[in-house]
């Protein structure tokens, strides 16, 4: 690896929804440290289609300090979504991803730049440790575990959207057209070298999480069928299987029918067995359609997001 010196120019990429209260002290933290760290930086904020009085304080915080921009979707297009937008207009040396809720310090950025300069092009953050329920914590962990083994390439677990990477990496994720994206998936693809750092992840400001739990399951599900075949070799095993333990069934009615004296069963056993090949049937079927659903999402090249307006950037899309 040939390492980078000196101090580099730092954009930060943070998407936000109805943030408002926590924008003030997250561009004052980001201000103290990258002051230091950086040679030059700029925070860009990604207004997710807020409700709340987001995109006024962004505008504000730019008023106050230009390098603080701003990018305002027409609509909620999600996290994900909304950090690439960001990407799209970061122009820095090395970009940094991170959300807005102040769960990811900023602190921890000179770190992640220690790291770079050692000649690291991707450097994530690994959780350590979280302040959530418990409930939530298993569930993540379930998640990094499941997406851990069943990727087609390696997904470091505990890593999370928390990340620097160099220009070099952020130019070749946007040239990455998906429309369900999982940009810690995707970053991992990439490759270059990659390195982690663990951390202890801080509670939300507010204790009000404001991603829904069908948001998180269609991150989830985004990860897995957009990584992994995994699905559909399971729908090929339940067929599979389905078809021998009806094979077994059909020989063993037929012993029963022809060399035994014994009472073959009626229609609950008949019914019993058409439940069983309809229901193996029906997943099989929905998980192929769940892949043909992301081709036809695919093909209509639609725009990844839109713009509404923006703070000290040249609009885009």
């Amino acid at each position: 690896m040939n390492a980078p010196t000196g101090r580099p120019y730092v954009s930060v990429v943070i998407p936000l929804y109805n943030e408002t209260r926590a924008i003030g002290e997250l561009c004052d933290r980001l201000h103290a440290v990258l002051g230091e760290a950086a040679a030059g930086y700029d925070v860009i904020l990604i207004d997710d289609g807020s409700r709340d009085d987001t995109w006024v304080r962004i505008q504000a915080e730019h008023t106050r300090d230009p390098r603080v921009k701003g990018v305002r979707l027409s609509r909620n297009f999600g996290h994900q979504v909304a950090l690439s937008a960001g990407l799209d207009h970061a122009k820095g040396d090395v970009v940094v991803m991170m959300d807005g809720d102040l769960q990811d310090p900023p602190e921890l950025i000179p770190e992640l730049l220690e790291q770079w300069r050692q000649g690291w092009e991707v450097v994530y953050a690994t959780k350590r440790s979280r302040k959530e329920a418990a409930l939530k914590r298993a569930a993540f962990r379930a998640f990094h575990a499941t997406m851990h083994r069943v990727a087609d390439i390696d997904v470091p677990e505990g890593a999370g959207n928390f990340s620097l990477m160099s220009a070099r990496v952020v130019a070749a994720l946007r040239d990455m057209p998906e429309r369900a994206r999982y940009l810690s998936g995707l970053r991992a693809w990439v490759g270059f070298g990659q390195k982690g750092v663990a951390f202890d992840r801080d509670a939300r400001y507010d204790d009000a999480p404001r991603m829904r739990l069908s948001r998180l399951v269609k991150l989830a599900l985004d990860a897995i069928f957009g990584f992994s075949r995994l699905p559909l070799r399971i729908a090929f095993y339940v067929g599979v299987a389905t078809s021998l333990i009806s094979l077994a069934v059909a020989a063993w009615v037929l012993y029963q029918r022809f060399f035994t004296d014994n009472a073959i069963a009626g229609w609950a056993s008949i019914l019993v067995s058409i439940n069983f090949v309809g229901g193996a049937i029906l997943i099989t079927q929905a998980v192929i359609g769940e892949y043909i659903g992301r081709i036809y999402d695919e093909v209509k090249q639609r725009p990844l997001y839109l713009v509404r307006e923006t703070a000290g950037l040249d609009e885009r899309r």
